[in-house]
């Protein structure tokens, strides 16, 4: 598979072993998506790691607002924070 095709089967794969720790396992209820963040996204929360920053960042990507977020949902949310680290990491290095 190329690097894109590796990155998007890893991407559906991180989604579904949080998904299917409760419940529905087509979501993230608020509990595995804070799971899902402090395994495998330690260094966003550092800044705040408090129970409201899960619950801004929650409620941000809940777009349809069914207290929980789906896989379109969860993608958006990757995409933009990959778009950040890459304006992020692409101003460091021009520098």
């Amino acid at each position: 598979m190329s690097h894109l095709e590796t990155a998007m089967g890893m991407t559906i794969a991180v989604f579904d072993k949080y998904a299917k720790a409760q419940g529905n396992t087509q979501t993230l209820t608020k509990a595995e998506l804070k799971t899902l963040l402090e395994k495998e996204l330690p260094n966003f929360l550092s800044a705040g790691k408090g129970q409201d920053a899960l619950d801004r960042i929650f409620k941000d990507l809940d777009e349809n607002g069914d207290s929980q977020v789906d896989f379109k949902e969860f993608v958006t949310f990757v995409a933009a924070l990959t778009c950040c680290c890459h304006k992020y990491f692409g101003h460091k290095g021009a520098k």
